[in-house]
């Protein structure tokens, strides 16, 4: 992987590390490099993650692009960036095997010797030493650096990164494992990157929307959004039944904070209805927050949504604070058995009815003695639907001491999708039931 960043209007200090960033945002590409990522055998998180970490340093990212693992595909992509960019950071290609061609090539393209820095091989010799594994030759050569680079220290694999300084230019080459990535690039490249580039501030607001598509979405605001000025950006990001809005803009336009609030506020006027929040949070971060002002907890019930719900507010750390736990209740004998749903009713209305998934909701919370409850139940595909209901019919009910409430929802998509817009429809109705008690 390859990011690249274009940078205007600099001034270089003796100190290469003492550039000074003078107006322009500096503008980043990405370059996957890896055939597992051209046919689809692993997913490039890393962009993602990348993007996340530049854009929290005032770096925008273009473009993202994918190579393969080839010498000649790397130094033409090299060849490119270096004629219009001064930040280039590339991952991958840094292991011990022979496809691991990533540092040889950079070498061979700045015509760099090799030197073996001791530090690193002291480091392997601990590594391999701690788990009990003999160091292999090979595993010795993780130690061989171009000689022209400063090594990035890698405290938690075996291939550490390296930083190219060539003409005012900086390259970056990291491994490609994500935990290795992240934390050379956070804990090392990172502070340089800054350091050398001053970037100014932006500012970015974020609006989130339910159940309201991108199109009508559009149509709403048109009118706002035409006002919008020209040094201030407005992006529609769609994912599944929730549609985020978010404007950008920067610091060097004056208070462009206040500028973009009152713009923000406008919109969330417009269309109220279907505000979820100002924030960029999931909307299992934001029930998660809610309970915990509330001093509140939480037990699910999960038929076809198989403990994805739950996962979602597990990934959260402090979770346990308002989770309690949850029962996956797949098959009607554990819907029966430890819910308390009658049997009756699977053979009246069946396991995806209203009545069924009342039962659910008011079990599990009972169950487990939780403040509120969410229960899911329905058919997420590619089978198993009807003519009275199709694949896409999902029953969600949220319950608690107070009230309930339980409603049919029609979604969309496929299997994946299916059950990512019942989390988001679970989380929504779970806090319209916690606003109206508030």
């Amino acid at each position: 992987m390859i990011i690249y960043c274009r940078v205007e209007n600099l001034i270089t200090k003796t100190n290469p590390f003492e550039s000074i960033f003078v107006y322009y945002i500096m503008q980043a590409e990405i370059i996957t490099i890896g055939d597992e990522l051209l046919i689809g055998q692993v997913v490039d998180t890393n962009s993602a993650w990348l993007g996340q970490m530049l854009n929290k340093n005032n770096i925008r990212i273009k473009r993202i692009n994918s190579i393969s693992d080839d010498a000649e595909e790397i130094k033409t992509m090299l060849s490119d960036c270096l004629k219009r960019s001064e930040l280039i950071i590339i991952t991958g290609g840094l292991g011990p095997t022979k496809d691991d061609i990533t540092k040889k090539t950079l070498a061979d393209y700045f015509g760099m010797g090799w030197r073996t820095d001791a530090k690193v091989m002291a480091q392997l010799e601990e590594f391999f030493k701690s788990r009990g594994r003999t160091m292999l030759e090979v595993n010795k050569l993780q130690a061989d650096l171009p000689d022209g680079c400063t090594t990035l220290f890698n405290e938690w694999g075996t291939a550490p990164g390296m930083w190219f300084d060539v003409d005012g230019k900086v390259i970056i080459s990291v491994p490609g494992v994500p935990y290795e990535m992240k934390n050379i690039i956070e804990h090392k490249a990172l502070p340089l990157i800054v350091q050398k580039f001053k970037q100014p501030e932006l500012y970015h607001k974020t609006i989130i929307t339910i159940n309201i598509p991108e199109s009508m979405l559009a149509k709403k605001i048109e009118d706002i959004e035409d006002t919008i000025p020209s040094h201030i950006k407005l992006a529609y990001l769609p994912n599944v039944n929730i549609v985020r809005l978010r404007l950008t803009g920067s610091q060097v336009n004056g208070d462009i904070k206040t500028e973009i609030n009152a713009i923000a506020a406008k919109i969330m006027e417009r269309v109220a209805d279907n505000i979820v929040c100002d924030e960029d949070i999931s909307m299992a971060e934001l029930i998660f927050r809610m309970l915990s002002e509330r001093g509140k907890t939480l037990s699910i019930a999960e038929s076809c949504t198989g403990g994805y719900i739950s996962h979602l507010l597990t990934v959260l750390p402090g979770v346990s604070k308002v989770f309690v736990g949850s029962v996956v209740s797949y098959s009607n004998s554990v819907k029966h058995h430890q819910l308390g749903v009658e049997s009756t009713l699977f053979e009246t209305v069946g396991a995806v009815s209203e009545p069924v998934v009342r039962q659910m909701a008011k079990g599990v919370r009972e169950k487990l003695q939780t403040d509120y409850s969410i229960a899911v139940s329905g058919i997420a595909g590619p089978g198993g639907g009807s003519p009275d209901k199709p694949v896409g019919t999902v029953v969600i009910g949220v319950s608690s001491n107070q009230n309930e409430e339980v409603k049919i929802h029609h979604l969309i998509g496929d299997r994946s999708n299916v059950i990512s817009r019942a989390g988001n429809a679970a989380f929504e109705m779970l806090r319209q039931l916690m606003l109206k008690e508030a």
